[in-house]
C-alpha cells in the first residue's frame, strides 16, 4: 500500500480524508471516531481495534447514563467537577451544556488518589538604568508566581489519570493574596469531595450546595465555623502557633463582610474569645507587617500569645533588624523572602 492511498475506517468503514487519519496499533481509525473517545484516554497508538470498539461501546452508555445524572455539588472554575451525591459519581468537564460533550460518570469510589500541587515560580527583577542597560538590584527583587493543579488518580480500564488546571493563566503573585487562598481553597474542597475526607478545608454539610468556584471569602463563614481540625495541617499561613483552629481567634481576611464577621464571631463565641491583651506593637509572622490590634491588617494572620517575644531572623544569613525597627518583605543581606520561617 502507498503513502497516498486510500484508506477506509477500520470502524465506521468510511473513507478517511487528509490529514484524517488517526493510527492504532492493528489498523487506522478516522478523526470522527477518534472524537468519540473519552477525553481522558491516552495510548491510542498502543490500543487494538478490539479494545477501540469496546470503548465506544462504553461511551454511547456513558451518554445515556447522563440523562440521569444529576449534580448537587459543582466544584472548580473553568473545568469544574460536578458531583451527583445520590448516585455517588462525578464527572469533569469545562462544557456548559455537559451533556453534549458526553463526559465520563466516573464513581467516587473508583478515586484511587487525589493530589493537589502548588508551584512557585520566581522571576528576578532587574532595574532599567538610563543608558538602557538592566541591572540587578541590592538586594535582589523577584516576582512570583502560582501554579495550581489538582491530578485525580482512578481505576478505569480507559484511563487512569485526570489534571485541572485550576488557575487556567490567571496566576497569583503571593501567598497572602486572596486569589491564592480562593484557590487553595477550592483544590483541597475538589480533594475532600473526592476522597470524602475533612483533612483540609472540610467537605462539611455547610459546603454540599455551595459552588468552590467563587473567591474563597464570598461565600459567608457558615464553612468555617464548623472546620474544627489543627489549621496548621492545611498549608496555610494562618497558624503561627500550630495551634488547632478552633482554638484561635478567628483570623478576619481584608475585606470580609460585616454579616459573615459576625456570623463567624458567634460560631466561636465572640471575635475576641482568647484573644491576647492588645497594647504594642508586633510583627506578622508571614508578612512582616507592623501592627498593633489582634489581627495582622495585611494578611489577617491572629497576634498569638507569645508573639511579643518572637524576632526576626533570616534563615538564609542570619540578618536582624534593629529592635523595633519593621522587617522589609525581603532581606536586605541577601534577598531572602522574610516570612514565618525568620520568625524566633
Amino acid at each position: 500500500m502507498g503513502l497516498f492511498d486510500k484508506k477506509f475506517c477500520d470502524i465506521c468503514g468510511e473513507k478517511i480524508g487528509l490529514l484524517g487519519n488517526r493510527k492504532v496499533e492493528d489498523g487506522n481509525i478516522c478523526k470522527d471516531c477518534n472524537a468519540k473517545l473519552s477525553p481522558f484516554f491516552t495510548g491510542r497508538k498502543r490500543t487494538t481495534l478490539a479494545d477501540i470498539k469496546q470503548q465506544l461501546a462504553y461511551r454511547e452508555e456513558n451518554r445515556q447514563k447522563l440523562a440521569s445524572f444529576q449534580p448537587t455539588r459543582t466544584l472548580g472554575f473553568t473545568k469544574k467537577i460536578y458531583i451527583d451525591d445520590a448516585a455517588g459519581a462525578f464527572i469533569v468537564t469545562s462544557r456548559t451544556n455537559w451533556r453534549d460533550d458526553n463526559p465520563d460518570i466516573i464513581q467516587l469510589s473508583q478515586v484511587t488518589a487525589c493530589n493537589v500541587d502548588i508551584q512557585e515560580d520566581r522571576d528576578e527583577v532587574y532595574q532599567e538604568m538610563p543608558d538602557g542597560k538592566s541591572v540587578r538590584y541590592n538586594p535582589p527583587r523577584y516576582e512570583y508566581s502560582y501554579d495550581f493543579q489538582v491530578q485525580i488518580l482512578v481505576n478505569s480500564p480507559w484511563f487512569n489519570e485526570i489534571n485541572i488546571d485550576l488557575d487556567n493563566g490567571n496566576k497569583p503573585d503571593s501567598r497572602y493574596s486572596e486569589a491564592y487562598r480562593s484557590l487553595e481553597q477550592t483544590a483541597y474542597a475538589m480533594r475532600d469531595a473526592l476522597l470524602g475526607t475533612t483533612t483540609a478545608f472540610g467537605a462539611q454539610p455547610g459546603y454540599a450546595q455551595q459552588s468552590y468556584g467563587q473567591p474563597a471569602f464570598a461565600q459567608g463563614a457558615q464553612g468555617y465555623a464548623q472546620t474544627a481540625q489543627p489549621y496548621a495541617q492545611q498549608g496555610q499561613p494562618y497558624a503561627p502557633q500550630g495551634q488547632p483552629y478552633a482554638q484561635q481567634p478567628y483570623a478576619q481576611p481584608t475585606g470580609f463582610g460585616a454579616a459573615a464577621a459576625g456570623a463567624v464571631g458567634a460560631a466561636f463565641g465572640g471575635m475576641q474569645q482568647g484573644a491576647p491583651a492588645m497594647g504594642g506593637a508586633w510583627f506578622c509572622p508571614n508578612c512582616g507587617t507592623q501592627n498593633s490590634g489582634g489581627f495582622c491588617q495585611s494578611c489577617g494572620a491572629p497576634r498569638a500569645q507569645t508573639q511579643a517575644t518572637r524576632t526576626v531572623r533570616c534563615d538564609k544569613c542570619g540578618w536582624m533588624p534593629n529592635p523595633g525597627e519593621q522587617p522589609p518583605r525581603f532581606c536586605p543581606n541577601c534577598g531572602d523572602p522574610i516570612d514565618g520561617n525568620d520568625m524566633r
